[in-house]
Protein backbone atom coordinates (compact mmCIF):
# COMPACT_ATOMS: atom_id res chain seq x y z
CA UNK A 1 0.00 0.00 0.00
CA UNK A 2 1.04 3.19 -0.81
CA UNK A 3 2.11 6.21 1.66
CA UNK A 4 -0.96 8.07 0.14
CA UNK A 5 -2.96 5.72 0.71
CA UNK A 6 -2.48 4.71 4.26
CA UNK A 7 -3.18 8.52 4.78
CA UNK A 8 -6.78 8.19 3.92
CA UNK A 9 -7.12 5.87 7.37
CA UNK A 10 -7.92 8.85 9.08
CA UNK A 11 -10.50 10.43 6.68
CA UNK A 12 -11.75 6.75 6.59
CA UNK A 13 -11.97 6.32 10.49
CA UNK A 14 -13.65 10.04 10.48
CA UNK A 15 -16.42 9.22 8.24
CA UNK A 16 -17.65 5.58 10.37
CA UNK A 17 -17.54 7.48 13.29
CA UNK A 18 -19.87 10.35 11.95
CA UNK A 19 -21.87 7.66 10.39
CA UNK A 20 -22.35 6.64 14.41
CA UNK A 21 -20.63 3.36 14.34
CA UNK A 22 -18.63 2.61 17.69
CA UNK A 23 -14.92 4.12 17.90
CA UNK A 24 -13.74 0.43 18.41
CA UNK A 25 -15.87 -0.76 15.78
CA UNK A 26 -14.43 1.72 13.29
CA UNK A 27 -11.30 1.31 14.33
CA UNK A 28 -10.61 -2.32 13.90
CA UNK A 29 -12.89 -2.05 11.06
CA UNK A 30 -10.36 1.05 9.20
CA UNK A 31 -6.94 -1.66 10.29
CA UNK A 32 -8.85 -4.40 8.97
CA UNK A 33 -9.61 -2.95 5.61
CA UNK A 34 -6.48 -0.99 4.97
CA UNK A 35 -4.32 -3.73 6.49
CA UNK A 36 -5.10 -6.92 4.19
CA UNK A 37 -4.90 -4.03 1.28
CA UNK A 38 -0.97 -3.22 2.81
CA UNK A 39 -0.23 -7.08 2.55
CA UNK A 40 -2.26 -8.06 -0.43
CA UNK A 41 -4.50 -10.07 1.42
CA UNK A 42 -1.87 -12.90 3.15
CA UNK A 43 -1.09 -14.38 6.47
CA UNK A 44 1.17 -12.11 7.43
CA UNK A 45 -1.73 -9.57 7.91
CA UNK A 46 -3.31 -11.90 10.61
CA UNK A 47 0.18 -11.76 12.38
CA UNK A 48 0.74 -8.83 13.00
CA UNK A 49 -3.01 -8.82 13.82
CA UNK A 50 -2.36 -11.37 16.67
CA UNK A 51 1.16 -10.26 17.70
CA UNK A 52 -0.46 -6.64 18.60
CA UNK A 53 -3.26 -8.61 20.62
CA UNK A 54 -0.73 -10.53 22.44
CA UNK A 55 1.35 -7.02 23.26
CA UNK A 56 -2.32 -5.85 24.59
CA UNK A 57 -2.98 -8.34 26.36
CA UNK A 58 0.46 -8.92 28.27
CA UNK A 59 1.24 -5.43 29.29
CA UNK A 60 1.99 -5.75 32.45
CA UNK A 61 0.52 -1.49 33.31
CA UNK A 62 -2.76 -2.45 32.06
CA UNK A 63 -3.69 -4.59 34.71
CA UNK A 64 -3.86 -1.19 37.00
CA UNK A 65 -7.30 -0.15 34.88
CA UNK A 66 -9.34 -2.54 36.51
CA UNK A 67 -7.92 -2.44 40.25
CA UNK A 68 -7.93 1.39 39.99
CA UNK A 69 -11.80 1.38 38.32
CA UNK A 70 -12.48 -0.88 41.32
CA UNK A 71 -11.21 1.42 43.66
CA UNK A 72 -13.00 3.95 42.76
CA UNK A 73 -15.94 2.53 42.80
CA UNK A 74 -15.70 1.22 45.95
CA UNK A 75 -14.69 4.73 47.37
CA UNK A 76 -17.80 6.80 45.56
CA UNK A 77 -20.00 3.56 47.55
CA UNK A 78 -18.02 4.35 50.71
CA UNK A 79 -19.64 6.91 52.62
CA UNK A 80 -16.12 9.13 52.55
CA UNK A 81 -17.28 11.63 50.47
CA UNK A 82 -20.00 12.70 52.91
CA UNK A 83 -18.07 13.25 55.55
CA UNK A 84 -15.79 15.19 53.61
CA UNK A 85 -17.82 17.70 52.23
CA UNK A 86 -18.91 18.25 56.18
CA UNK A 87 -15.61 18.84 57.32
CA UNK A 88 -14.34 20.59 54.36
CA UNK A 89 -16.86 22.90 54.95
CA UNK A 90 -16.73 23.51 58.65
CA UNK A 91 -13.42 25.73 57.20
CA UNK A 92 -14.75 27.16 53.92
CA UNK A 93 -17.94 28.30 54.84
CA UNK A 94 -17.51 31.64 55.97
CA UNK A 95 -15.34 32.65 53.06
CA UNK A 96 -16.81 34.39 50.07
CA UNK A 97 -17.85 31.73 47.86
CA UNK A 98 -17.13 29.19 50.74
CA UNK A 99 -19.38 26.68 49.33
CA UNK A 100 -17.84 26.51 45.72
CA UNK A 101 -14.21 26.62 47.02
CA UNK A 102 -15.16 23.94 49.48
CA UNK A 103 -16.59 21.95 46.52
CA UNK A 104 -13.31 21.98 44.18
CA UNK A 105 -11.23 20.84 47.47
CA UNK A 106 -13.15 17.72 47.65
CA UNK A 107 -12.94 17.58 44.14
CA UNK A 108 -9.36 16.96 44.14
CA UNK A 109 -9.65 15.07 47.16
CA UNK A 110 -11.80 12.82 45.48
CA UNK A 111 -10.09 12.54 42.28
CA UNK A 112 -6.76 12.04 43.57
CA UNK A 113 -8.76 8.38 46.17
CA UNK A 114 -10.21 7.61 42.58
CA UNK A 115 -8.88 8.13 39.92
CA UNK A 116 -11.92 7.63 37.62
CA UNK A 117 -12.82 10.35 35.62
CA UNK A 118 -17.04 11.17 35.72
CA UNK A 119 -17.03 9.71 39.31
CA UNK A 120 -15.80 13.06 40.54
CA UNK A 121 -18.02 15.14 39.27
CA UNK A 122 -21.51 12.62 40.10
CA UNK A 123 -20.71 12.30 43.44
CA UNK A 124 -19.33 15.58 44.32
CA UNK A 125 -22.37 17.17 42.57
CA UNK A 126 -25.01 15.00 44.22
CA UNK A 127 -23.51 16.21 47.32
CA UNK A 128 -22.88 19.95 46.42
CA UNK A 129 -25.45 21.27 44.30
CA UNK A 130 -28.51 21.07 46.27
CA UNK A 131 -26.53 22.88 49.44
CA UNK A 132 -25.40 25.77 47.23
CA UNK A 133 -28.93 26.33 45.57
CA UNK A 134 -30.14 26.20 49.39
CA UNK A 135 -28.08 29.29 49.96
CA UNK A 136 -28.93 31.04 46.51
CA UNK A 137 -25.62 30.80 45.00
CA UNK A 138 -25.54 31.85 41.33
CA UNK A 139 -26.76 28.59 38.87
CA UNK A 140 -23.58 29.83 36.55
CA UNK A 141 -20.98 29.42 39.30
CA UNK A 142 -22.42 25.99 40.53
CA UNK A 143 -22.24 24.74 37.28
CA UNK A 144 -19.69 25.82 36.43
CA UNK A 145 -17.93 24.74 39.71
CA UNK A 146 -18.78 21.35 39.77
CA UNK A 147 -18.14 20.67 36.05
CA UNK A 148 -14.44 21.98 36.61
CA UNK A 149 -13.85 20.65 39.70
CA UNK A 150 -15.17 17.37 38.38
CA UNK A 151 -12.84 17.11 35.21
CA UNK A 152 -9.92 17.44 37.70
CA UNK A 153 -9.60 13.56 37.71
CA UNK A 154 -8.25 13.95 33.84
CA UNK A 155 -4.94 15.74 35.35
CA UNK A 156 -4.55 15.28 39.15
CA UNK A 157 -2.63 11.53 39.82
CA UNK A 158 -3.36 8.99 39.59
CA UNK A 159 -6.10 8.55 36.47
CA UNK A 160 -6.92 5.88 34.71
CA UNK A 161 -6.18 7.94 31.38
CA UNK A 162 -2.69 7.85 31.96
CA UNK A 163 -2.71 4.06 32.28
CA UNK A 164 -3.59 4.45 28.65
CA UNK A 165 -1.36 7.48 27.70
CA UNK A 166 2.28 6.17 29.19
CA UNK A 167 2.52 2.96 27.16
CA UNK A 168 1.25 4.71 23.90
CA UNK A 169 3.23 7.64 24.23
CA UNK A 170 6.34 5.28 25.15
CA UNK A 171 6.70 7.22 28.71
CA UNK A 172 6.52 6.16 32.18
CA UNK A 173 3.04 6.11 33.78
CA UNK A 174 4.66 6.78 36.97
CA UNK A 175 6.62 9.70 35.76
CA UNK A 176 3.21 11.11 34.51
CA UNK A 177 1.77 11.16 37.45
CA UNK A 178 4.31 12.55 39.68
CA UNK A 179 4.35 15.35 36.43
CA UNK A 180 0.58 15.81 36.70
CA UNK A 181 0.52 17.16 40.03
CA UNK A 182 2.06 20.19 40.24
CA UNK A 183 -0.57 21.40 36.89
CA UNK A 184 -3.02 19.95 38.30
CA UNK A 185 -2.91 21.56 42.03
CA UNK A 186 -2.12 24.61 39.83
CA UNK A 187 -5.53 24.27 38.28
CA UNK A 188 -7.26 23.79 41.08
CA UNK A 189 -5.75 26.78 43.00
CA UNK A 190 -6.87 29.30 39.57
CA UNK A 191 -10.28 27.53 40.29
CA UNK A 192 -10.41 28.79 44.15
CA UNK A 193 -8.75 32.45 43.46
CA UNK A 194 -11.30 32.74 40.90
CA UNK A 195 -14.50 31.56 42.98
CA UNK A 196 -13.12 33.73 45.87
CA UNK A 197 -12.55 37.27 43.30
CA UNK A 198 -16.18 36.65 41.77
CA UNK A 199 -17.44 36.00 44.82
CA UNK A 200 -15.49 38.96 46.88
CA UNK A 201 -16.75 41.42 44.26
CA UNK A 202 -19.97 39.79 43.63
CA UNK A 203 -21.29 38.60 46.98
CA UNK A 204 -24.33 37.73 46.04
CA UNK A 205 -22.92 35.27 43.32
CA UNK A 206 -21.87 33.06 46.22
CA UNK A 207 -22.85 34.75 49.53
CA UNK A 208 -20.90 33.74 52.91
CA UNK A 209 -23.01 31.60 55.10
CA UNK A 210 -24.56 32.50 57.82
CA UNK A 211 -22.93 32.02 61.99
CA UNK A 212 -23.84 28.58 63.32
CA UNK A 213 -24.51 28.82 66.50
CA UNK A 214 -23.58 25.03 66.70
CA UNK A 215 -20.47 25.24 65.23
CA UNK A 216 -18.39 23.04 67.02
CA UNK A 217 -15.08 24.77 68.96
CA UNK A 218 -11.55 24.50 67.21
CA UNK A 219 -10.67 21.56 69.11
CA UNK A 220 -13.49 19.72 68.06
CA UNK A 221 -13.17 21.20 64.28
CA UNK A 222 -9.94 19.49 63.85
CA UNK A 223 -11.34 16.18 65.33
CA UNK A 224 -14.07 15.97 63.13
CA UNK A 225 -11.57 17.14 60.13
CA UNK A 226 -8.56 14.27 61.19
CA UNK A 227 -11.58 11.49 61.01
CA UNK A 228 -13.30 12.44 57.79
CA UNK A 229 -9.25 13.41 56.08
CA UNK A 230 -7.07 10.08 57.73
CA UNK A 231 -8.66 7.59 55.36
CA UNK A 232 -8.83 8.94 52.25
CA UNK A 233 -5.48 10.72 52.43
CA UNK A 234 -3.93 7.25 53.83
CA UNK A 235 -5.37 6.09 50.52
CA UNK A 236 -3.86 8.74 48.59
CA UNK A 237 -0.37 7.77 50.22
CA UNK A 238 -1.32 4.22 49.11
CA UNK A 239 -1.13 4.90 45.93
CA UNK A 240 0.44 8.18 44.82
CA UNK A 241 2.59 8.30 47.43
CA UNK A 242 4.25 4.66 47.04
CA UNK A 243 4.61 5.48 43.06
CA UNK A 244 6.54 9.17 43.73
CA UNK A 245 8.40 7.12 46.67
CA UNK A 246 9.65 4.79 44.02
CA UNK A 247 8.25 1.91 46.70
CA UNK A 248 5.85 0.60 44.22
CA UNK A 249 5.13 0.16 40.50
CA UNK A 250 1.46 1.89 38.98
CA UNK A 251 -0.13 -1.61 38.77
CA UNK A 252 1.14 -2.61 42.87
CA UNK A 253 -0.25 0.84 43.42
CA UNK A 254 -3.45 -0.26 42.04
CA UNK A 255 -3.78 -3.22 44.01
CA UNK A 256 -3.04 -1.78 47.13
CA UNK A 257 -5.78 1.17 46.17
CA UNK A 258 -8.43 -1.83 45.66
CA UNK A 259 -7.26 -3.23 48.69
CA UNK A 260 -7.94 0.03 50.72
CA UNK A 261 -10.94 1.10 49.39
CA UNK A 262 -12.41 -2.57 50.04
CA UNK A 263 -11.04 -1.91 53.80
CA UNK A 264 -12.36 1.62 54.10
CA UNK A 265 -15.95 0.62 52.74
CA UNK A 266 -15.41 -2.56 55.56
CA UNK A 267 -14.94 0.42 58.59
CA UNK A 268 -17.93 2.77 57.56
CA UNK A 269 -20.64 -0.39 57.30
CA UNK A 270 -20.97 0.15 53.40
CA UNK A 271 -20.12 -3.13 52.55
CA UNK A 272 -22.70 -5.32 51.16
CA UNK A 273 -23.29 -8.07 48.62
CA UNK A 274 -25.27 -5.39 46.39
CA UNK A 275 -22.65 -3.00 46.69
CA UNK A 276 -19.94 -5.61 46.13
CA UNK A 277 -21.93 -6.69 43.08
CA UNK A 278 -22.38 -3.39 41.65
CA UNK A 279 -18.66 -2.28 42.03
CA UNK A 280 -17.67 -5.32 40.31
CA UNK A 281 -20.27 -4.97 37.21
CA UNK A 282 -19.32 -1.84 37.17
CA UNK A 283 -15.41 -2.32 36.93
CA UNK A 284 -15.80 -4.79 34.58
CA UNK A 285 -18.44 -2.90 32.22
CA UNK A 286 -15.56 0.10 31.78
CA UNK A 287 -12.39 -2.31 32.02
CA UNK A 288 -13.99 -3.89 28.80
CA UNK A 289 -14.65 -0.85 26.96
CA UNK A 290 -11.34 0.79 28.17
CA UNK A 291 -9.78 -2.31 26.55
CA UNK A 292 -11.44 -2.92 23.64
CA UNK A 293 -10.76 0.52 22.61
CA UNK A 294 -7.19 0.16 23.13
CA UNK A 295 -6.70 -3.23 21.48
CA UNK A 296 -8.56 -1.44 18.59
CA UNK A 297 -6.35 1.30 18.65
CA UNK A 298 -2.97 -0.64 19.02
CA UNK A 299 -4.49 -2.77 15.97
CA UNK A 300 -5.01 0.86 13.77
CA UNK A 301 -1.38 2.51 14.62
CA UNK A 302 0.40 -0.95 13.86
CA UNK A 303 -1.18 -0.64 10.80
CA UNK A 304 -1.33 2.75 10.21
CA UNK A 305 3.25 2.71 10.98
CA UNK A 306 3.51 -0.22 8.93
CA UNK A 307 1.49 1.36 5.97
CA UNK A 308 3.88 4.03 5.77
CA UNK A 309 1.09 6.10 7.20
CA UNK A 310 3.65 8.02 9.84
CA UNK A 311 6.26 8.57 7.44
CA UNK A 312 3.99 10.01 5.38
CA UNK A 313 2.11 12.14 8.15
CA UNK A 314 6.84 13.33 8.94
CA UNK A 315 6.82 14.40 5.67
CA UNK A 316 3.60 16.10 5.36
CA UNK A 317 5.38 18.25 8.75
CA UNK A 318 8.95 18.78 7.27
CA UNK A 319 7.56 19.89 3.54
CA UNK A 320 4.98 22.45 5.68
CA UNK A 321 8.73 23.80 7.35
CA UNK A 322 6.58 24.36 10.55
CA UNK A 323 8.64 25.50 13.79
CA UNK A 324 8.14 22.82 16.92
CA UNK A 325 5.76 25.97 18.73
CA UNK A 326 3.77 25.78 15.30
CA UNK A 327 3.50 21.84 15.58
CA UNK A 328 3.03 21.54 18.67
CA UNK A 329 -0.21 24.11 18.71
CA UNK A 330 -1.39 22.13 15.68
CA UNK A 331 -1.49 19.09 17.43
CA UNK A 332 -2.97 20.08 20.62
CA UNK A 333 -5.89 22.39 18.62
CA UNK A 334 -5.92 18.65 17.10
CA UNK A 335 -6.62 17.16 20.20
CA UNK A 336 -8.96 20.19 21.52
CA UNK A 337 -11.04 19.41 18.17
CA UNK A 338 -10.95 15.47 18.60
CA UNK A 339 -12.25 16.38 22.07
CA UNK A 340 -16.28 17.14 20.81
CA UNK A 341 -16.45 13.98 19.03
CA UNK A 342 -14.60 11.65 20.66
CA UNK A 343 -14.27 10.12 24.25
CA UNK A 344 -10.20 10.81 26.06
CA UNK A 345 -9.55 6.92 25.17
CA UNK A 346 -10.02 7.05 21.89
CA UNK A 347 -8.54 10.58 21.35
CA UNK A 348 -5.37 9.04 23.06
CA UNK A 349 -5.66 6.29 20.26
CA UNK A 350 -5.64 8.23 16.97
CA UNK A 351 -3.54 10.96 18.03
CA UNK A 352 -0.57 10.20 20.26
CA UNK A 353 1.13 7.22 17.85
CA UNK A 354 1.08 10.02 15.14
CA UNK A 355 2.29 13.04 17.39
CA UNK A 356 4.80 11.78 20.05
CA UNK A 357 7.25 10.86 17.23
CA UNK A 358 6.75 14.26 15.13
CA UNK A 359 7.05 16.48 18.26
CA UNK A 360 10.13 14.33 19.73
CA UNK A 361 12.02 15.26 16.74
CA UNK A 362 11.67 19.24 17.69
CA UNK A 363 14.09 20.71 20.39
CA UNK A 364 12.06 23.27 23.09
CA UNK A 365 14.09 24.93 26.23
CA UNK A 366 16.74 22.58 25.36
CA UNK A 367 15.14 19.70 26.69
CA UNK A 368 15.92 15.87 25.73
CA UNK A 369 13.52 13.66 23.28
CA UNK A 370 12.28 11.70 26.50
CA UNK A 371 11.45 15.49 28.65
CA UNK A 372 9.85 16.71 25.30
CA UNK A 373 7.22 13.58 25.05
CA UNK A 374 6.41 13.72 28.95
CA UNK A 375 6.05 17.70 28.68
CA UNK A 376 3.65 17.07 25.57
CA UNK A 377 1.68 14.46 27.49
CA UNK A 378 1.07 16.47 30.38
CA UNK A 379 -0.18 19.01 28.06
CA UNK A 380 -2.06 17.02 25.56
CA UNK A 381 -3.56 16.39 29.47
CA UNK A 382 -4.52 19.35 30.20
CA UNK A 383 -5.73 20.12 26.99
CA UNK A 384 -7.84 17.10 26.65
CA UNK A 385 -9.47 18.20 30.23
CA UNK A 386 -10.20 21.74 28.29
CA UNK A 387 -11.86 19.50 25.24
CA UNK A 388 -13.99 17.64 28.29
CA UNK A 389 -15.57 21.23 29.40
CA UNK A 390 -16.11 23.44 26.24
CA UNK A 391 -19.66 23.19 24.68
CA UNK A 392 -21.47 21.82 22.47
CA UNK A 393 -20.19 18.17 23.02
CA UNK A 394 -18.64 19.08 26.62
CA UNK A 395 -19.20 15.41 28.62
CA UNK A 396 -18.76 17.01 31.77
CA UNK A 397 -21.75 19.05 30.79
CA UNK A 398 -23.85 16.13 30.11
CA UNK A 399 -22.92 14.33 33.19
CA UNK A 400 -24.30 17.75 35.07
CA UNK A 401 -27.48 17.31 33.04
CA UNK A 402 -27.54 13.60 34.71
CA UNK A 403 -27.64 14.86 38.06
CA UNK A 404 -28.96 18.48 38.51
CA UNK A 405 -32.14 19.87 39.12
CA UNK A 406 -34.92 21.40 36.45
CA UNK A 407 -33.75 24.97 37.92
CA UNK A 408 -30.23 24.36 36.58
CA UNK A 409 -30.48 25.11 33.29
CA UNK A 410 -28.11 24.64 29.55
CA UNK A 411 -28.04 28.05 29.46
CA UNK A 412 -26.62 28.07 33.10
CA UNK A 413 -23.97 25.50 32.17
CA UNK A 414 -22.75 26.77 28.87
CA UNK A 415 -22.52 30.38 30.61
CA UNK A 416 -20.71 28.90 34.06
CA UNK A 417 -18.36 26.74 32.32
CA UNK A 418 -17.00 29.68 29.86
CA UNK A 419 -14.36 31.46 32.75
CA UNK A 420 -13.04 28.19 33.97
CA UNK A 421 -12.14 27.36 30.35
CA UNK A 422 -10.25 30.61 30.22
CA UNK A 423 -8.06 29.25 33.63
CA UNK A 424 -7.73 26.30 31.67
CA UNK A 425 -5.81 28.54 28.76
CA UNK A 426 -3.84 30.23 31.67
CA UNK A 427 -2.66 26.75 32.99
CA UNK A 428 -2.09 25.09 29.23
CA UNK A 429 0.56 28.63 28.81
CA UNK A 430 2.24 28.29 32.17
CA UNK A 431 3.27 24.95 31.26
CA UNK A 432 4.16 25.50 28.15
CA UNK A 433 5.70 28.63 28.95
CA UNK A 434 7.80 26.73 32.33
CA UNK A 435 8.02 23.31 31.67
CA UNK A 436 9.68 22.52 34.98
CA UNK A 437 6.24 22.64 36.14
CA UNK A 438 5.64 19.01 34.69
CA UNK A 439 9.27 18.05 34.55
CA UNK A 440 10.86 19.10 37.81
CA UNK A 441 9.28 16.63 40.65
CA UNK A 442 9.84 13.53 37.94
CA UNK A 443 13.52 14.47 37.73
CA UNK A 444 13.77 15.00 41.49
CA UNK A 445 12.64 12.12 42.88
CA UNK A 446 14.32 10.01 39.93
CA UNK A 447 17.73 11.53 41.51
CA UNK A 448 16.58 10.71 44.95
CA UNK A 449 16.18 7.12 43.79
CA UNK A 450 19.57 7.03 41.93
CA UNK A 451 21.41 8.05 45.15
Amino acid sequence: MSVGLALWMFPALMLMIFLGFPVAFSLLSVAFVFGAIAFNFSLPAVNVFSQVIGNVSSAYVLAAVPLFILMGSLFERSGIAERLFEAIHLWTRRLPGGLAVGTVILCVIFAAASGVVGATETVVGLLAIPVMLRYAYDKGLISGTICAGGSLGTVIPPSVVVIILGPVADVDVGGLFMGMLFPGLILAALYIAYILIRCTLRPEDGPRLPPDENEPPLVRKLWITAVALVPPLALIFSVLGTIILGWATPTEAAAMGALGSVILTIIYKKLSVEVLKQALKNTLLITAMILTILLAGNIFATVFTISGGLIGTQRLVESAQLSGWATLCILLLLAFIAGFVLDLISIILIIIPIAIPIISKFEFYGLDPSQVKSWFCILFLIVIQTSYLTPPMAPAIFYLRGISPPEIRLVHMYKGVAPFIALEVIAIGLVMAFPAIALWLPEQMWALARQ
